[in-house]
């Protein structure tokens, strides 16, 4: 008899719970006039739902209900209209402090004195096209190789040599692609990424497909380079070129203990690398594709590049930046292609006013970049590549405005400059030396199909093509 009452007390005491809770978030919480689904202003398995069940669907979830509500409420948050970035990115947005927020391996001009490390392996990425010259190959694959060896070797101060494998690695690429269902899970299921990570890496190979193998071989060879290279600026060991790596500059910091362990190194390590794999990658496969699917655009980037080549060697990073149409198709290949998919969001630290709606002091408010990069009122025909957009005058500064590729303020993607100094110099390289046919792609293989946190696209990490080697 006891044991009865006793469960109708707790199940009484749940529905009342979360009968109370559901009835103050539609009609008692300070959102609750916002505009929104219902659903999504109870609980955010409304978000879930699209996410995990649907595979990363939310982001054009959220697309379709911009056009519904304009700015609307999702618990407990508020989405931003799609084109309002200004008010979000000045000093009103409160972080939390990273280690790597101040380092000065990513400052512009570190990046423009180490640009011949860049060089070097773009250099060892043409030869090896080269050599397959009549053939067709992954050029997806050898563009996601030579951006991990960049970032492997500017950051921590290792050559990977992904360039130097027959297949440039692509299990790596394709466990890096596919990382976005553990991080979607671990967002609405917060127990599972640290039950994952707490798996011994024997166990997980166990069960793991050759590709995340790669990643797990991948990981186990990068926690034991930390911890030499830890070790090395410890000891300022001659032996290790450390000085210009981002464990010195951490370890060398007056930054508190706490955030000069072993393991939170290699946290941010893991997180500013993997930052600088997939992004930048996804970004060159859709500006090549466009480029060799579009033979105006490509003639005339080659006549811009000729133009500033003055036949001594190749053109300095500087004079690059320089050029006009090569700068407008990165930038237009990174509004169709950005480093995040996902909405980010910043807290604001007062009041904030949008039209006739007030938004509460400490409400987290979310912008997503790649629905501001394709609002149809500024970029007409938001999904052709058009270079042209950028180069007029008249409209330039309003797309610049909403234009944050890599997000904005002070919580900007730390590795910016090196992804543009990349891709600068890697496209020169590969327009001047190579022909490419594309093979079984359309446009739409690269454009955004889920949200990975990063890019998710049907081609993933492959782009096929059959290369030419230009002559002269």
């Amino acid at each position: 008899m006891d044991l009865n009452i006793s469960w109708r007390v707790l199940v009484g005491a749940l529905v009342t719970y979360y009968g109370t809770l559901v009835f103050y978030r539609l009609f008692l919480h300070p959102l609750a006039h916002f505009p929104g689904p219902r659903l999504a202003a109870i609980s955010r398995w409304y978000e879930a739902f699209y996410d995990v069940v649907l595979g990363g669907q939310y982001t054009s979830k959220i697309a379709e209900l911009h056009k519904i509500y304009g700015i609307k409420r999702f618990y407990p948050n508020i989405r931003w209209a799609p084109t309002n970035i200004k008010p979000l990115t000045g000093p009103i947005i409160r972080i939390s402090p990273s280690p790597s927020c101040d380092c000065t391996v990513f400052s512009k001009s570190n990046v423009v004195a180490r640009q011949d490390l860049l060089r070097r392996n773009i250099d060892k990425l043409c030869q090896r096209i080269s050599k397959l010259n009549g053939t067709a190959f992954n050029l997806g694959a050898a563009i996601s190789a030579v951006a991990r060896d960049n970032a492997n070797e500017f950051i921590v101060g290792k050559a990977y040599n992904e360039l130097d494998l027959e297949d440039f690695g692509i299990g790596l690429s394709i466990s890096s692609q596919g990382a976005g269902t553990f991080w979607r899970t671990t967002k609405h299921v917060r127990w599972f990424g640290p039950a994952m990570r707490a798996m011994p890496i024997h166990w997980a190979e166990k069960v793991a497909d050759e590709h995340t193998k790669s990643f797990l071989r991948y990981l186990q060879q990068s926690e034991r380079d930390t911890r030499d290279t830890l070790a090395a600026v410890a000891s300022s060991s001659p032996g290790h070129n450390v000085n210009n790596t981002m464990i010195y500059t951490i370890v060398h910091s007056d930054l508190p203990p706490a955030d000069k362990t072993f393991d939170r190194i290699f946290e941010e390590l893991a997180t500013v690398t993997g930052a600088g794999f997939e992004t930048t990658s996804n970004t060159l496969r859709l500006i090549l594709y466009h480029l060799y699917t579009n033979n105006t655009i490509l003639e005339r980037l080659r006549e811009e590049i000729t133009i500033a080549s003055d036949g001594s060697g190749p053109i300095p990073l500087k004079k690059l930046e320089q050029l006009p149409y090569l700068t407008a198709i990165l930038q237009e290949g990174l509004r169709l292609s950005p480093g995040v998919s996902t909405r980010a969001a910043r807290i604001t630290d007062k009041d904030l006013f949008y039209m006739s709606w007030r938004i509460p002091t400490g409400t987290p408010v979310g912008m997503t970049t790649i629905l501001m990069h394709t609002d149809e009122k500024l970029y007409p025909d938001p999904m052709r590549f058009n270079p042209d957009r950028w180069m007029n005058s008249a409209t330039k500064g309003t797309i610049t405005s909403t234009f944050a590729p890599f997000s904005r303020g002070t919580r900007m993607c730390i590795g910016m400059h090196l992804a543009w100094a990349e891709m600068y110099l890697l496209l020169a390289y590969l327009v001047k030396e190579f022909d490419f046919t594309i093979m079984n792609a359309t446009a739409g293989d690269f454009e955004l199909e889920k949200d990975n946190f990063g890019i998710g696209t049907k081609a993933s990490c492959n782009l096929m093509a059959h290369v030419t080697l230009r002559e002269g």
